[in-house]
């Protein structure tokens, strides 16, 4: 049920990428296949194999893994109103997970640190 979404995600960042914009895209793209999909459209569906040549060429992506334990995150999501992610759903979250792992452009940055300090890392990184 995901597929459609991300394959609609992915061609807006095409879209960006063709006209030369940088693009943050804040989703929760939790298993490596959505990942895929991001990167590679329907064809990372069909193939299964993201690195095999293809019509359009993959976008470039840097993914930004924040990482922490779950009772930091669910104590975050507690403070949140008329949030859509209900408390309930956060183990099914980490049940599902799977982290980024190489080859993957990614960057694991800690929830554990301030909200400044996790900005600053990423700034750091995509600059």
């Amino acid at each position: 049920d995901r597929i459609p979404w991300l394959c609609t995600l992915h061609d807006i960042l095409r879209r960006e990428d063709t006209s030369r914009q940088d693009t943050i895209l804040a989703c929760s793209a939790l298993k490596k296949m959505y990942r895929r999909v991001l990167i590679s459209g329907a064809s990372a569906i069909e193939t299964n194999q993201p690195e095999q040549p293809r019509e359009k060429p993959a976008l470039k992506i840097l993914f930004v893994h924040l990482d922490g334990p779950m009772d930091i995150i669910a104590g975050r999501l507690e403070k949140r109103r008329g949030h859509f992610m209900p408390l309930e759903l956060l183990k099914s979250q980490f049940d599902t997970l799977e982290p980024p792992s190489a080859p993957e452009n990614f960057i694991t940055v800690s929830l554990e640190k301030s909200l400044p300090e996790i900005v600053l890392e990423i700034e750091n990184t995509i600059i």
